[in-house]
């Protein structure tokens, strides 16, 4: 066999076309991958009042649109705070306590019934706002201001309904302002502030109410497990089915409910 022979049955000879076609297609992909590795262009927006200059009535449009885009954005905060969600979320939370099930109903449960109340609660309220302030202004009849006044109305209606005037006082002092003379010279965010310290207050005490009977069963439970000398049994374990069961009889959850919501009406 000759020198030649010898080379070409070598097995690296047989990979030489494999190689130069594999060499051939790195280097037809190699623009495609510099232009993926070169840095992606991110759009810009940009929101420009120049036409202000000569047509005055887009500036305000897009002044309002703005407003409506922050008073979205800060929605959740005063679902939390200037509606019955922050009181019926605190009872619900000292219900789950008292009955020693930490985890059960679910907090997703718990703020989405929270949720369905409150907008059961407050559709009074968002029914005014939307005759009175809302479709109004859709429909042209009033302007932007006229409409965000007629909105705030209704909801300091409600507000001032359940916010004790010694909360209100309280903020006063920390913003070392005048007392007002009339309810229309109190300003909304003091009064909203006030209106979450005495829901907090009245949420507190309905809990307390609800803690009373679980305790009582507890104690009662205890004092059983001590008499026949079953220290080291934990009483919660053996008065959670109790528990359950006593709040199933009296139909808990339809007197608690009916209950916040009375609450609301008063």
């Amino acid at each position: 066999m000759t020198l030649i022979e010898r080379i070409s049955t070598r097995p690296w000879t047989r990979l030489a076309p494999r190689t130069a076609a594999c060499s051939l297609l790195l280097f037809a992909l190699l623009p495609l991958a510099a232009a993926l590795a070169q840095e992606p262009s991110v759009p810009s927006l940009q929101l420009s009042l120049a036409a202000g200059q000569t047509e005055p009535e887009k500036v305000a449009t897009t002044l309002e649109i703005l407003f409506l885009l922050t008073v979205l954005s800060v929605a959740p905060s005063i679902v939390l705070t200037a509606t019955s969600f922050t009181r019926i979320i605190i009872v619900f939370s000292f219900l789950r306590q008292a009955m020693g099930t930490n985890q059960v109903p679910p907090n997703q449960v718990l703020a989405s019934l929270a949720i369905f109340m409150t907008v059961m609660i407050m559709l009074p309220t968002g029914t005014r706002i939307n005759d009175e302030a809302l479709q109004p202004y859709l429909n042209e009849d009033i302007g932007f201001q006229e409409a965000l006044g007629k909105a705030e109305a209704p909801l300091r209606e409600f507000l001032f309904k359940h916010t004790r005037e010694k909360d209100l006082s309280i903020f006063y002092s920390i913003a070392r302002m005048d007392r007002p003379q009339t309810k229309d010279d109190v300003p909304t965010p003091l009064l909203v502030a006030a209106y979450v310290i005495s829901e907090m207050k009245t949420a507190f005490q309905i809990g307390f109410l609800i803690y009373i009977p679980f305790l009582i069963l507890d104690m009662v439970v205890a004092s059983i497990l001590l008499a026949m000398g079953m220290m080291m049994l934990p009483p919660v374990m053996i008065s959670l089915p109790f528990k359950l069961l006593l709040f199933v009889m009296v139909d808990g959850w339809n007197l608690l409910t009916g209950s916040l919501v009375n609450s609301f009406a008063a």
